[in-house]
């Protein structure tokens, strides 16, 4: 593999995004913002200057035109790249999303491949209120036929875009905005790594174990990751040893991670910056419930997520809804002290 660097998230995103445009002439990019300012979260920084104006469209403030027609063009042979600049943005292009780019490869009895990948920010975290700071990220698995991933750190982030582009269906790719390396914006460091200059790929499907341990399993992705290695190092200190589960994508989902490491542990904590009802702890959870026969359980599932309330622009009622490091601590200190209560004999 060639030699690496320290990127940030955004610089990751935007080098996979400049090789693939590189290697294949089919690829392009349209959104809002995304060319001379290099899009508000740094995902295309640079790539107007190498491929112009043709290749790195800026669109008006039409969410549904431009999805509409990343589609139209992937059904042609192109392959876009389309940002939606936040994800609480779908509202207004929902049924190009779940009408049509998720269906018509179905509805067309796979004659018309749709290779598009659907870029956008998620998370709160930095005081932007209830309209600019959700996940959603359940809200689209649920959906068949869009492909989901949520890249943790700049490493898995280049190889998830490059395999997102070379995918013959749609892919649905978000970015945790605090862990970007945005210089205005305080973000976890964690999210920055070594990256290979050269290209690679990062398959689908396969999560990631960041931590290694034995009393309890720990699911999670994208920024709660960071935050659920230093929840880790902090429980390590009190002798309760945590094994942290990067699920990377939901769509596919790695089922048999999350059961082997359960199975080793006995104990499951999932942490979900996405909202608690019907969402990806409720799946995980049940996964595992479906799963007794070969995982035994030694205590209750728990589930940390945002309760099901918009999230806040004060800060420390945002700070109260999405978990923090020490909401982790907590729950995870919970769920190894529990014990599930031994049937009563009859």
């Amino acid at each position: 593999m060639s030699e690496s660097r320290k990127l940030t998230m955004a610089q990751a995103i935007a080098e996979a995004i400049g090789q693939e445009m590189a290697r294949d002439p089919a690829v392009f990019v349209m959104g809002e913002d995304i060319g001379k300012y290099g899009g508000i979260f740094g995902a295309t920084g640079g790539l107007l200057d190498r491929f112009g104006p043709e290749r790195i469209m800026d669109t008006p403030i039409s969410e549904t035109a431009f999805i509409g027609a990343a589609t139209g063009a992937a059904a042609t042979g192109m392959r876009p790249i389309a940002e939606l600049m936040f994800v609480d943005f779908f509202g207004v292009c929902m049924d190009q999303i779940y009408n049509h780019l998720a269906k018509n490869t179905y509805m067309s009895g796979g004659a018309v491949k749709l290779p598009v990948v659907l870029m956008t920010a998620i998370g709160g975290g930095y005081n932007d209120a209830a309209q600019h700071s959700q996940c959603l990220y359940a809200t689209f698995a649920h959906l068949p036929g869009l492909k989901v991933v949520v890249p943790s750190n700049a490493y898995d982030a280049k190889g998830l875009m490059i395999q997102a582009i070379r995918d013959d269906n749609p892919v649905l790719f978000m970015f945790h905005k605090g862990i970007m390396g945005l210089p205005w914006m305080a973000y976890f460091e964690g999210s920055t790594a070594e990256v290979p200059e050269g290209e690679y790929t990062v398959p689908f499907g396969q999560a990631r174990v960041v931590r290694e341990g034995r009393d309890l399993t720990l699911v999670t992705l994208s920024q709660m990751v960071h935050k659920a290695e230093i929840a880790a190092g902090k429980l390590a200190a009190e002798g309760i040893d945590v094994e942290v589960i990067d699920l990377r994508t939901l769509v596919p989902l790695d089922r048999m991670a999350v059961l082997d490491s359960v199975g080793k542990t006995g104990r499951l904590l999932v942490v979900d910056e996405d909202y608690l009802s019907f969402g990806l702890s409720g799946e995980i959870s049940a996964i595992v419930a479906e799963n007794l026969d070969r995982v035994a359980l030694r205590a209750p599932v728990r589930r940390l997520a945002v309760p099901d309330v918009p999230i806040p622009y004060s800060r420390p009622l945002e700070q109260a809804v999405i978990p923090q490091v020490q909401a982790i601590v907590d729950a995870a200190r919970a769920t190894c002290s529990a014990r599930l209560r031994e049937a009563v004999a009859a």
